[in-house]
C-alpha cells in the first residue's frame, strides 16, 4: 500500500481542512466576543439609565419638597399679613369710637367728625372681615372698573416714590 502522509494533494486537504477548521473557530470566537461585548454594553447602558433615573428623581424630590416649602412659608405669610390687617382694622374701628366720644356730637364739627367716624369704622371692619387675597381681587374689580384713573393714579405714585429716591 502506497504511503499518503506524503501525497502533496492529501496534505493540501489536510491544510485546507486545518485552516476552514481555524477560520470557523475564529469566527465563532469572534462572534461569542461580540456577544459579550454587546451584552456588557448593555448592562453599561442600563446601569447608567439606572443611575440618570435615580439622579432624575432625586432632583424631582428636591424640587417638589422646595416648592411645597415654599408654599408654606408663603401661605404663613399670607396667615401674618391678614392677622396684621385684621389688627389694623380693630384700632381703626377703636379710633372710630374714640373720635365719637371725644368730639361734639351737633354742629358742623359733629357732624364731619362722625362722617370721618362712619368711614373709619367702615374702613376698619372691611380690614377685620377681608384678607389680602380678597382685598386683592377687590383692587381688580376698581382698575377693570376704573381704567384710566387707575393707570393716572398709578403714574403719579410712581412719580412720587420716583421723586422721593432720588433725594
Amino acid at each position: 500500500m502506497a504511503d499518503t502522509s506524503k501525497n502533496p494533494g492529501n496534505v493540501g486537504h489536510k491544510v485546507e481542512q486545518a485552516t476552514t477548521g481555524a477560520a470557523h473557530k475564529a469566527g465563532e470566537a469572534a462572534s461569542n466576543l461580540g456577544q459579550k461585548v454587546q451584552d456588557a454594553a448593555s448592562s453599561m447602558g442600563q446601569r447608567a439609565g439606572d443611575a440618570a433615573s435615580s439622579v432624575a428623581q432625586r432632583a424631582s424630590d428636591a424640587a417638589s419638597n422646595l416648592g411645597q416649602r415654599a408654599q408654606d412659608a408663603a401661605s404663613t405669610a399670607a396667615d401674618r399679613t391678614d392677622d396684621a390687617l385684621a389688627t389694623a382694622g380693630q384700632r381703626l374701628s377703636n379710633l372710630a369710637g374714640t373720635l365719637r366720644q371725644n368730639t361734639p356730637g351737633e354742629g358742623m364739627l359733629g357732624s364731619a367728625a362722625g362722617a370721618v367716624a362712619d368711614r373709619l369704622e367702615a374702613g376698619g371692619q372691611y380690614l377685620q372681615e377681608h384678607g389680602v387675597s380678597d382685598m386683592a381681587d377687590d383692587l381688580g374689580g376698581l382698575v377693570r372698573q376704573h381704567p384710566l384713573p387707575s393707570l393716572l393714579i398709578v403714574f403719579g405714585v410712581g412719580f412720587l416714590l420716583g421723586s422721593a429716591l432720588r433725594r
